[in-house]
């Protein structure tokens, strides 16, 4: 071990939405893609739970829905780019953001590092919110967890 270098990563997942934690999470990803020379893709999921069941069932509330998230990582895409951040790209799905991200959007994309925030919430969960547990415990990949 006469030489040692931290691993530089190619192609990073950052998860995004507007709390505290993602935000860190954001700045963290375009810092690191940016140091690392990797390209960077923004994933944000329209989670339905959220939605009441008529919303739900209305193909026009859950385009217009989707429709406004995209357009709002789109926004953290630019903020990527203005960064320095050359190669960044955007993903919006839906479904539940732990498992929609590592059995959908890892498969698919390929990515060698995830980097996500933990929301603070209360009991066992204060430690480490439900959605980062999942993504850390059954990620293919290496998970970075920023609080």
């Amino acid at each position: 071990m006469s030489e040692m270098s931290p691993k530089e990563f190619k192609h990073i997942l950052v998860g995004v939405d507007d709390s505290d934690d993602a935000q860190l999470a954001f700045r963290y990803a375009i810092n690191r893609a940016k140091s690392d020379g990797a390209k960077l893709t923004i994933v944000s999921i329209l989670e339905q739970d959220n939605m009441n069941v008529y919303e739900a069932m209305s193909k026009d509330f859950v385009h217009g829905q989707r429709k406004d998230l995209e357009e709002h990582v789109m926004q953290y895409q630019k903020l990527a780019r203005d960064f320095g951040v050359t190669d960044v790209n955007a993903v919006v799905d839906e479904g539940d953001p732990g498992e929609t991200i590592v059995k959908t959007v890892i498969p698919a994309l390929k990515p060698d590092l995830l980097v996500i925030g933990s929301v603070a919430k209360h009991g066992v969960r204060k430690y480490f919110g439900s959605q980062a547990a999942y993504m850390a415990k059954h990620a293919p990949i290496s998970v970075l967890v920023i609080r």
